[in-house]
Order: C-alpha cells, then sequence, then structure tokens
C-alpha cells in the first residue's frame, strides 16, 4: 500500500522543505522518508487540521498494538547540523506511546524528544539495549538488528531524533493500546497456591493469649504472587519459536528497563505488550527478553513463557542468559531509588527462584561466559548469585540507585530462603 499527501512548500527565503511518504507496508508499518531542508523546521506547523501524519502507524492483525519503523540515513531522513550532529525533522505521527531506535551494526548514540500536550519535551537520550539472545544459538541468529532501550514516553503524536550515525538506523514508534481490563490487573495466584507452591511443614505458634497452635508454613521460598501473561495479553502470533530450558538456576540478573518512572498501575500491560512486540517483530528474539518484570507498585509479572516456575532460558544477560533468570524493575533508577514495594518484589521473586534448585542468594558462583561485550566466550567469571546487569555487560544498568541497593536486596532474599528452609 502506497501513501502520498501534498506537502506545504516554504517561500524562496527558506530552505526548501520536501518530504514524501515512500511507502507505508501494511502489517510492519514500514516507511521510507525522503526530505533536505533546516533541521529545525517542525513539520507539525505544517500539519492543517484533517492532514495525514508524517509517520502514520499501522495496526497488526490480531492485536491493539499499533507501530511504525522508519528508515533513517543521511540524505533520507537526517541532515546534518552546524555542530556536525544527524537530525531528523520535527515529524507529526499519529498517537504513540514507547519509542526506540534500531541499527544493522556499530554502537551510535541517539537522543529523542518527543511531543505530547504539553508541547516538545528536552531531549532525551536512549540508553543502548545490551540485552540480547545467547551468541550462537537459534534466537540469535534470527536476530539481525541491535538496538536502544524501548522508552515509555506516553501518548505522544511528534518525534524527532538526534544521533552520531548517518546510516543503518530505524525509528520504531509504538502504540500499545489500551485495554478495560488493564486498569483491574489481579495476580493469578497467591504465595502459597498454584504451580510452584511448596511443601509445608507444621510448626508451633503462640498466641497472644498464651495458647499454642499449628500452622503451616512451606519448606522452601514460597512463590510470589505472580501476574500471568494473559492478563497483559501477549499476541501469540509474535513468538518466533519454542521455549529453550536451562538445567538449574545459579543466577538472578538484576534490570531496569531505562524508561520513564510516571506510569501508572493501568499503563504497565500495555509498557509489556510494547516491549514484546519490539522484542519480538522489531529485534527477532523468541519472545520478550525477562522472565519476569517488576512495576513500581510492587507487583511481579511473567515475561517470558515457558512456565514461570521452569528454568526458561531468557534474552535479558548477553552472555550469561544460561543458568539464570533475569528481572528487569520497570523505569529508570540511574538517579531515582526505586519503590521499596519493587525492592521487597525482586528479593521475594529471586529467593523463590534460587531456593528451587537449593542455590544461595549471597555469595558469588562461577559462571563461563558464552560471549558478552565484557567478557569473552569461555572466560570463567566469579559474579554474585544476585547481581547486577552491568556486572557482565557494558551498560549502566540496572542504574546506580538500583545497583547499589544489591547487597541489601542479596541479605534480604538469604534471610528469606533460611527461614522457609
Amino acid at each position: 500500500m502506497s501513501v502520498t499527501r501534498k506537502d506545504h512548500v516554504r517561500p524562496p527565503v527558506r530552505v526548501a522543505l520536501c518530504l514524501a511518504v515512500v511507502t507505508a507496508l501494511v502489517g510492519t508499518g514500514l516507511v521510507a522518508l525522503l526530505w533536505s531542508g533546516d533541521d529545525t523546521d517542525d513539520h507539525a506547523a505544517r500539519t492543517t487540521s484533517g492532514a495525514a501524519p508524517d509517520v502514520p502507524l499501522v495496526k497488526d492483525k490480531g492485536s491493539v498494538v499499533r507501530a511504525a519503523t522508519v528508515p533513517l540515513a543521511r540524505g533520507r531522513g537526517l541532515v546534518a547540523d552546524a555542530r556536525g550532529r544527524h537530525l531528523t525533522q520535527r515529524l507529526t505521527t499519529d498517537a504513540y506511546k514507547m519509542v526506540a531506535v534500531t541499527w544493522a551494526s556499530g554502537r551510535p548514540e541517539v537522543d529523542v524528544r518527543f511531543r505530547n500536550a504539553r508541547g516538545w519535551s528536552e531531549w532525551t537520550h536512549l540508553e543502548a539495549l545490551t540485552d540480547g539472545p545467547t551468541v550462537g544459538d537459534a534466537e540469535s541468529r534470527q536476530a539481525t538488528r541491535r538496538g536502544t532501550e524501548l522508552l515509555w514516553v506516553g501518548r505522544s503524536d511528534g518525534v524527532q531524533v538526534r544521533t552520531t550515525a548517518t546510516t543503518g538506523l530505524d525509528l520504531v514508534l509504538i502504540d500499545p493500546g489500551a485495554l478495560a481490563a488493564d486498569a483491574t490487573a489481579t495476580p493469578a495466584a497467591s504465595a502459597t497456591q498454584g504451580p510452584g507452591a511448596a511443601t509445608a511443614t507444621t510448626v508451633a505458634r503462640t498466641t497472644s493469649a498464651g495458647t499454642t497452635s499449628a500452622a503451616a508454613r512451606p519448606n522452601k521460598a514460597p512463590r510470589p504472587p505472580l501476574y500471568d501473561r494473559s492478563v497483559w495479553k501477549p499476541n501469540p502470533d509474535y513468538l518466533n519459536g519454542s521455549p529453550v530450558y536451562t538445567n538449574i538456576i545459579k543466577q538472578v540478573h538484576v534490570h531496569h528497563t531505562a524508561s520513564a518512572n510516571t506510569y501508572s498501575r493501568a499503563d504497565v500491560p500495555a509498557i509489556l505488550r510494547g516491549m514484546y512486540r519490539y522484542h519480538t517483530q522489531t529485534l527477532g528474539w523468541f519472545d520478550i527478553g525477562y522472565n519476569f518484570l517488576v512495576d513500581r507498585f510492587g507487583r511481579s509479572w511473567i515475561g517470558r513463557s515457558g512456565g514461570a516456575r521452569k528454568r526458561v532460558r531468557g534474552a535479558h544477560t548477553l552472555g550469561f542468559n544460561h543458568n539464570s533468570v533475569g528481572i528487569a524493575v520497570i523505569g529508570n533508577y540511574e538517579s531515582r531509588n526505586p519503590t521499596t514495594y519493587a525492592v521487597t518484589a525482586i528479593v521475594r521473586l529471586a529467593a523463590w527462584k534460587l531456593d528451587l534448585d537449593g542455590q544461595h542468594a549471597t555469595g558469588r558462583t562461577w559462571m563461563y561466559s558464552k560471549g558478552s561485550d565484557k567478557y569473552p566466550a569461555g572466560r570463567r567469571v566469579a559474579l554474585y548469585r544476585i547481581d547486577g546487569h552491568r556486572d557482565t555487560n557494558d551498560t549502566a544498568c540496572p542504574g546506580a540507585r538500583l545497583y547499589r541497593l544489591l547487597p541489601d536486596i542479596r541479605t534480604r532474599a538469604e534471610r528469606r530462603l533460611r527461614y522457609y528452609s
């Protein structure tokens, strides 16, 4: 399907501007942009009532999610400014809530700004995504692009990109949609029910009246309340393969999503849908990369499919996905503290998963790298059983404020599993 629209041409005293939407492929929202002109030009000023946006989003079949992918290159969307940076115009778009940029090779620096009801934002740096499938396996072979973290910006209708690269970039916009059930999400099982519930032992408990009663206590750290995939409604057609399982869980890798911290409770299912779409349809991974995600309200969400209790290998920590589980806290914790609710959720998830395989939460364990940007393949590394993503990859993740809490998280998780064991 081709899309054309009439452009407004500036008077000859200004730099000429020509923008043509050359292609828009149904199902992918692929758009190619060609123009030349002033890098500060605001396309929003050129859009009259009822005019088509510069970047339309296309709804995915069988999903509430809409998306667009916009190839960018020098002369095809990127224009150099006086400082040698490369910028797009300020583009009008259909409504979207998440933005990222991907590339085929290298690791460019990328900033974006967006337009919402309050006007144009300041520039925001997009952190490079150092998560990814294990090098050499089937999931890695089908993942042909790298990219930034997916930034949650809330409802927006304009975007501009600034980057150090000149070729091979794609701008990705996603509107994950909204469902009535997003605001009423409930966990699938209590801490002592459902798959993964530990066997119980009888312990004596003294009441305030001095009498003794019997109470059941699990023999293992209990499964915390988990919000099932069915709650956030992932599109099963996005899956690119089947789960892969490892033989033991020895580590928990803690992440942040390097996104906004101002999301609401009702936003979380949509954030997961958008992330799932980005990881599978844009980056080519089998499924969402993280095994679990934690929101700022302390809720724990099942990410990657294959069974929450099982040893599912994720795509969360490049080179160290094997024998581990990845937990990502939704938000950016480089300069802001995570909530106490979120920290407690990490403690409970980590204790449960490690105790299933009889592992401690404190101390270190030996791991062999499968190949990361920090440790070459085959390198033997002593890593904390609960570590931060920056311990294995060249990244700021999980943010300085969350990373400095990891010693306390290890201590609390160990105390929890010892209490139940």
